[in-house]
């Protein structure tokens, strides 16, 4: 196996003495699927649309940079933080919604952006929270699905099918660290 140095340059020396045990999708991966998930969302959308992107913060705020950028449309881009996790690798279930978007959804075309799907619980209260609140429409933008789960609004964009790895990188996250790496990998 080829160390993550290798295969992922500008690795080195990032880890802070936590080795990936390996990488899962390479930086240039990444950027090719995230320029193509923003010409797949401009196709369902014209410029009268009023298109506003909601991250999920933390983990999709790099995500989201490089997503409204690869969107040829004109967008409104705001955050609202949902969590739970915490310091573990496993959900604890309890959705902790600590901050709502500062825009009003109400009438609008919402994309939430996701950094990824693995339990589905945070997801699903969010876009009840989101639905109540009366947007002309909401979709789902995930990075990564597990599909380990069905959701009842399922992501209509989806930049990769994850594997069932404890994934960090590029806005992932354990217990904080790793959010700052270029690529996706496993820990």
């Amino acid at each position: 196996m080829q160390s993550p140095s290798r295969r992922e340059p500008g690795l080195s020396g990032q880890l802070g003495g936590r080795p990936l045990r390996r990488v899962v999708y390479s930086a240039d991966a990444i950027q090719r699927r995230v320029a193509e998930l923003g010409r797949e969302i401009a196709d369902c959308y014209t410029t009268a649309d009023e298109l506003l992107v909601l991250g999920l913060l933390k983990g999709s705020f790099i995500f989201v940079a490089d997503l409204v950028r690869a969107i040829p449309l004109p967008v409104q881009v705001d955050f609202l933080t949902a969590s739970s996790y915490g310091a573990g690798r496993v959900s604890s279930g309890d959705i902790q919604l600590r901050s709502n978007p500062a825009t009003s959804i109400e009438g609008r075309n919402i994309v939430l952006v996701e950094d990824i799907v693995d339990s589905g619980n945070t997801i699903r209260h969010v876009m009840r929270v989101l639905a109540d609140q009366a947007p002309a429409s909401l979709e789902l933008c995930a990075l990564l699905h597990k599909r380990t789960v069905t959701l009842p609004h399922e992501a209509r964009w989806v930049g990769f099918d994850a594997p069932g790895e404890f994934l960090v990188g590029y806005g992932l996250d354990f217990a904080e660290d790793f959010r700052h790496l270029p690529c996706i990998g496993a820990i």
